[in-house]
């Protein structure tokens, strides 16, 4: 059974950090894509950076060189070091873990909270 369990989430001040944590259970992690969201109440789930198989990562623009994400095979873990938060990235943020050629093959965290205070 597929399970994905996200940790990290916190309050923090204006230009803290965290680092959010996703471990995959299930034996999918070296096959699916791993991929961080996040969420605000009224407004669609936005993806914030995701990486491949091979490792290779890819931000969405409002990170601006903000967070890193990694991966660690060993564990079956992915991460989210965020660095200078802002109020506006506070957010559920959830792990994601998509096929690379079926899309409807996809799995989700529960999400954890993020508060950035200003």
């Amino acid at each position: 059974q597929v399970q994905l369990v996200e940790s990290g989430g916190s309050l923090v001040q204006l230009g803290g950090s965290l680092r959010l944590s996703c471990t995959v259970s299930g034996g999918i992690f070296n096959i699916y894509n791993m991929n961080w969201y996040r969420q605000t109440p009224g407004k669609q789930r936005e993806l914030v950076a995701m990486i491949g198989r091979t490792g290779s990562p890819n931000y969405a623009d409002f990170v601006e060189d903000r967070f890193t994400i990694s991966k660690d095979s060993a564990k079956d873990t992915v991460s989210l070091q965020m660095n200078n938060l802002k109020p506006e990235d506070t957010a559920v943020y959830f792990c994601n873990a998509q096929h690379p050629i079926h899309p409807y093959s996809t799995y989700w965290g529960q999400g954890t909270q993020v508060t950035v205070s200003s």
